[in-house]
């Protein structure tokens, strides 16, 4: 795969995509059936690429596109509720325009910060496979590297936590070892590289526990926006 000119050209090739034959199935059977709350919307049905700021300092790093979230939206974290916790935290950090992500054309904007995920296809039960994770790998590696400002890396949980660290590993970055374990607040200083910083994802599993409260997401986004600015 050659390297794109830009994050443009990136999410083109990345909504053109059809390598994983389970996800594609998937994707597209949610997009038929669909949620009845839903049911005179038209899916996006595809794979979803990264959005925001292309000169973000910020990248927060999720897991995979929701089946009634960004796979009918078609953009990251919106139209569901893991979404809605994710922007009002990023409003008060100063990162949003507005603290709701409804659609594609809502009027959200993102300063200083990109939202993507390591798998770009919904996979069933939230659970892709290492192999649907590694069919990823090259738009995710190479996304990172075009987002050359990033200081920052918010990674939502443990998968796009080891996501991340596997895809800087592969771009040569100096890392510690052992690589330290997934926990919720964990900042880790990368030498000649970004920070990251840990949080639970915003699921529902998280949320509605109280494993993640609002505080607790808001205190990792104003330490991010404590690093670059």
């Amino acid at each position: 795969m050659s390297d794109p000119p830009s994050l443009e050209e990136l999410n083109g090739a990345v909504v053109r995509c059809r390598r994983c034959p389970r996800l594609v199935e998937w994707r597209e059977q949610v997009a038929i059936v669909k949620r009845a709350a839903f049911g005179d919307e038209e899916y996006w049905g595809r794979p979803v690429p990264g959005f925001g700021d292309p000169a973000a300092k910020v990248v927060v790093i999720g897991l995979a596109p929701a089946a009634h979230g960004a796979n009918r939206t078609g953009r990251m974290f919106t139209g569901d509720r893991s979404g809605d916790w994710l922007y009002r935290a990023m409003h008060r950090a100063g990162f949003a325009n507005q603290p709701t992500s409804r659609g594609r054309d809502d009027g959200l904007e993102l300063t200083d910060a990109w939202v993507t995920a390591p798998v770009r296809c919904v996979p069933p039960a939230n659970k892709p496979t290492p192999a649907e994770r590694d069919a990823c790998a090259g738009w995710f590696d190479q996304e990172l590297a075009l987002l050359e400002r990033a200081r920052v890396y918010v990674v939502l949980g443990g998968f796009g936590y080891q996501a991340t660290w596997a895809s800087l590993r592969r771009r040569g970055m100096e890392l510690p070892r052992p690589r330290p374990p997934f926990a919720h607040g964990l900042e880790v200083a990368l030498v000649g590289g970004p920070t990251i910083l840990a949080s639970y994802h915003p699921s529902q599993q998280n949320t509605f526990t109280g494993r993640l409260s609002e505080e607790m997401l808001d205190a990792v986004f104003l330490r991010a926006a404590e690093l670059v600015r």
